[in-house]
């Protein structure tokens, strides 16, 4: 039921987004507001079904081998989408986008975040499937399973990592580039997923994680906001 549903989301958006690009082609930013806004729901959305696969048996054979699969697939559908505040940095420090574009389309990011995360409360509700059940119970889930600072440290190196691999793979084939992106994601998650959910987007990691916000805002907009946005900085910087 939880495949099920992913796969749904996934079409749906897909639908969204060709829609809105035939019925908004001629209204630039509000194409690319609604496109990145789609995009992030659908990789929000997923992440927090999987969140809730993590314990199913065998550990973490089957987290990592979901992760690695929707990773692939969330990159061969939204293409042209960055899905993450971070990378919307880039085009905005080189000149690429404008700064009011670069504004909207991370606003778009954090609205879809908080969408998706009101979507799939709802949906847990309707206890469709097993991990479903209790799944609304939780409050604050702690993905911080370590010292404040060794956080900050893990989701800086993280964001370097990923960041400047995605550097670095630009002019790869688009086919192995999706792969080469998943595998480096799913042993980010592996290496440091246990410690701090190794999530380094800022829009992704608050629709896991709001309520820790609510909760605990400054430590976890610390580790969650500014270490990746730092790490972004410093690829900028050195490149």
């Amino acid at each position: 039921a939880s495949l099920l549903l992913m796969a749904s989301i996934m079409v749906t958006v897909g639908l969204c987004r060709r829609l809105t690009r035939r019925r908004l082609r001629s209204h630039q930013r509000l194409c690319a507001f609604v496109l990145e806004m789609f995009s992030t729901f659908q990789i929000c959305a997923c992440t927090n079904e999987l969140c809730l696969l993590g314990n199913v048996e065998p550990k973490p054979h089957t987290a990592l081998t979901l992760t690695y699969g929707f990773t692939v697939l969330h990159g061969l559908t939204l293409t042209g989408s960055t899905c993450n505040p971070c990378g919307t940095l880039q085009p905005m420090w080189g000149g690429g986008i404008s700064v009011k574009m670069g504004g909207l389309k991370i606003g778009a990011q954090f609205m879809a975040a908080v969408l998706a995360r009101m979507f799939m409360h709802f949906i847990w509700s309707l206890e469709m499937a097993e991990p479903h059940f209790g799944a609304l119970s939780q409050s604050c889930g702690n993905p911080m399973q370590t010292t404040e600072m060794q956080a900050f440290c893990i989701e800086l190196l993280f964001s370097v990592v990923f960041q400047l691999t995605i550097l670095r793979v630009e002019s790869v084939n688009p086919k192995y580039k999706v792969h080469l992106i998943a595998l480096l994601i799913t042993m980010l998650v592996y290496a440091g997923g246990n410690l701090t959910g190794a999530i380094f987007n800022p829009a992704l990691a608050f629709s896991l994680h709001a309520n820790c916000f609510y909760d605990k805002f400054l430590s976890y907009s610390l580790v969650y906001w500014i270490a990746p946005s730092l790490g972004k900085f410093l690829i900028l910087y050195v490149s």
